[in-house]
């Protein structure tokens, strides 16, 4: 099941999940907040509620009663939309959740108007990357920022 963040308690648990998740992808790439402070596995609750107050759609993906996914959608203009920190627990991947996160994206998207979704992920993470171009995703950029320690690949999906 995914629901709709609606109100600010709910960013306990979307906090938790977006930080368990990405630790494990900040250790696989020797991301730290020294080296890569705005890695998303070291976001600030401040960051993430300034995310919800501009109004940025939030979704929790429920395994049962459990917590288990988190994804964000940012709007870059009428057509398009971005796809952020698409989350899920270590135990719980390799399920076809995040299969269906970004599914559910889709469509909501298209409920907002959209017909192409984007995305932003570490180049280097080719595991990533693959399974982005098995869900229809084309690669379309590589760019590589001073302030990161890694090259960032971006993605998009037309919808």
């Amino acid at each position: 099941m995914i629901i709709q963040v609606k109100n600010k308690e709910q960013l306990n648990i979307c906090l938790e999940i977006i930080r368990s998740s990405f630790i494990t992808v900040a250790g696989e790439f020797g991301l730290t907040e020294n080296n890569c402070p705005s890695h998303t596995a070291f976001i600030t609750m401040d960051k993430l509620k300034m995310q919800f107050d501009d109004g940025r759609p939030m979704f929790l993906f429920y395994q049962g009663d459990i917590p288990v996914g988190y994804f964000s959608l940012a709007k870059c203009s009428d057509e398009e939309w971005e796809l952020n920190n698409l989350a899920v627990l270590s135990e719980y991947r390799h399920l076809g959740i995040g299969k269906s996160m970004v599914n559910y994206a889709v469509k909501m998207v298209e409920s907002y108007g959209g017909n192409k979704i984007s995305i932003g992920i570490i180049e280097e993470n080719t595991k990533l990357k693959d399974w982005y171009l098995k869900l229809g995703f084309n690669h379309i950029l590589t760019r590589k920022f001073e302030h990161l320690p890694f090259t960032v690949g971006f993605m998009e999906i037309n919808i």
